[in-house]
């Protein structure tokens, strides 16, 4: 089974979007919305790992 971990998303306002960033991992993403920021991040991470 896998362990879950977890980790700070900072999600900011940038122009017509959201950029979420981890900064443990020094990853970003980014979205039309907070939510899809946050979903992208977590995907992102996901794939890192």
């Amino acid at each position: 089974m896998a362990k879950r971990r977890s980790f700070t998303a900072v999600i900011e306002h940038e122009d017509d979007g959201y950029v979420a960033l981890c900064p443990e991992l020094d990853i970003a993403s980014q979205g039309d919305t907070i939510e899809e920021a946050r979903k992208n991040l977590t995907e992102a991470v996901e794939l890192f790992f």
